[in-house]
């Protein structure tokens, strides 16, 4: 059985981490470099970082603050934000990443998840897709939860996948940061409609609530940050309640 991850996520904004409530309300939380190398050491399987207002602010991802974090890192590392073209890419694989988060930019023009997977192999592609539950279903907004775009979020993981995603990071904007649990019922739903692994993402608050998104939220893994930024939670200690829980997960030796 294949192991759940557990990823930590540093929401970056002018070259330090915050954190918020459902995308609102930032808090400085300390130096990306250092907290990814904290979160490493503490047994964290994968890091995200997600330059918050690259897109909105209309600029290109913060390059030295990826390469002094890929610097601390012997996991793999996920870089998003302000990726608009290939050449965005080339630069933030160059900068150290593994991967590359993409979600304003693939709104716009699809075939942008197309080029970068032929170029680099659709394991380094990462479509992240924000949604916020309307009643019926989940709307994906874009411009770091700013902007409807009027799409479908499990249609869009759909089309992700046919264009050569290699996974999905899914936050839900109505959880992220509230600590009350992740949105189970957005995640299986999406992880229904697609076959590549889908990250589940925003609300995090204990042990129980990774249980439950990888039980029935049928996660393939879980991103937090507030919990780990703040110290609320140990990843080891985290990864021993999981596999208690028969949740198979990766545990240091």
């Amino acid at each position: 059985m294949l192991k759940r991850r557990i990823i930590a996520c540093l929401d970056v904004r002018d070259g330090r981490v915050v954190k918020g409530v459902s995308f609102l309300d930032l808090r400085d939380a300390g130096s990306p470099a250092e907290l990814a190398a904290a979160h490493a050491i503490a047994g964290a399987d994968e890091i995200v970082l997600l330059d918050i207002t690259a897109t909105y602010e209309g600029r290109g991802t913060l390059l030295d603050t990826v390469r002094r974090t890929a610097a601390k890192l012997f996991i793999p590392f996920t870089v998003g934000g302000g990726i608009r073209r290939l050449e965005d890419a080339h630069a933030v694989f160059d900068a150290g990443a593994d991967k590359i988060a993409i979600n304003s930019a693939a709104i716009a023009d699809p075939s942008l998840i197309s080029t970068i997977a032929a170029r680099f192999g659709s394991q380094a592609v990462v479509l992240a897709i924000d949604a916020r539950h309307t009643g019926t279903g989940w709307a994906v907004f874009k411009t770091g939860g700013r902007t409807a775009t009027g799409l479908d979020a499990e249609q869009w993981a759909v089309e992700g996948e046919k264009r050569g995603a290699g996974e999905i990071l899914l936050t839900s904007m109505d959880s992220d940061g509230t600590q009350a649990g992740f949105d189970c019922e957005l995640t299986a739903a999406v992880a229904a409609r697609v076959s590549i692994p889908v990250i589940a993402s925003g609300g995090a608050g204990t042990a129980e609530h990774f249980v439950d998104v990888f039980r029935r939220g049928r996660a393939d893994a879980a991103l937090a940050a507030s919990i780990f930024h703040f110290g609320i939670h140990d990843v080891n200690e985290l990864k021993r309640t999981l596999n208690t829980a028969g949740i198979p997960v990766r545990l240091e030796c």
